[in-house]
């Protein structure tokens, strides 16, 4: 069996973060940091990359410690009320060659104490993208109720994120997918245990959900005309 990317010691040092979250308490446990969360991750992210371009070559793994797939642990702290220096979880996002930035088709993994999730789909996507996602589900109604009513689909993940509470203006109230044509959003998660994200297998389970939900992925990076 092959060692696991993460260990028990990933959620515990989150943990003690989540109870000292100054710039004090991280330089004096920088190493480990470094040793039970950065570096496993950098190794997942590195050792995930192949599987993910068998699902689609269009899907960037980027091992760098920075600039790359990994978001830092460092928060912005410019626009939030909360100025706690650091994130209290450890995250990756595998974006899309064509649209580089947060909100485009990507796959995402997240790991937090008490809180482990794999996503997929589009964050927050801005106006145009949101208004080309509606149009083509109208208009590829047969395959978008294929993709997302597929028991493959249904079973590996659910659905995410906010929506609006009326129908978007321009689109019909009464339309048969009108439930999906108000989502702000258009993501899909699955959730797993720390015990899960420690075992071996772990990355398989991850590359499995990413092939079942990449034909979700590639309605969506169609509909903004970008390659899959």
């Amino acid at each position: 069996m092959p060692e696991p990317h993460f260990s028990p010691e990933l959620f515990r040092f989150l943990t003690q973060l989540a109870r000292n979250n100054d710039r004090e308490w991280f330089a004096e446990n920088k190493a480990w940091y470094e040793r039970d969360v950065r570096d496993p991750l950098l190794r997942f992210i590195g050792d995930v990359a192949a599987p993910l371009r068998a699902i689609s070559v269009t899907i960037t793994a980027d091992p760098r410690p920075s600039g790359g797939s990994m978001f830092r642990i460092y928060r912005d702290t410019r626009f939030s009320k909360s100025k706690t220096p650091y994130k209290t979880h450890a995250s990756a996002q595998f974006r899309h060659l064509g649209h580089r930035d947060a909100h485009g088709p990507c796959f995402y993994l997240h790991l937090e104490p008490n809180k482990v999730f794999g996503g997929a789909g589009i964050w927050r996507p801005d106006g145009p993208s949101v208004q080309a996602i509606r149009q083509a589900i109208i208009e590829n109604a047969t395959l978008w109720k294929k993709i997302t009513r597929s028991r493959g689909l249904r079973s590996q993940a659910a659905f995410g994120g906010d929506s609006l509470k009326r129908p978007p203006r321009g689109f019909d109230a009464n339309h048969p997918l009108v439930e999906d044509l108000k989502r702000k959003d258009f993501l899909v998660v699955t959730n797993w245990t720390e015990a899960d994200a420690v075992k071996s297998d772990f990355l398989k389970r991850f590359v499995r959900f990413a092939k079942t939900v990449g034909p979700y992925n590639e309605f969506l990076a169609r509909s903004l005309e970008l390659d899959w």
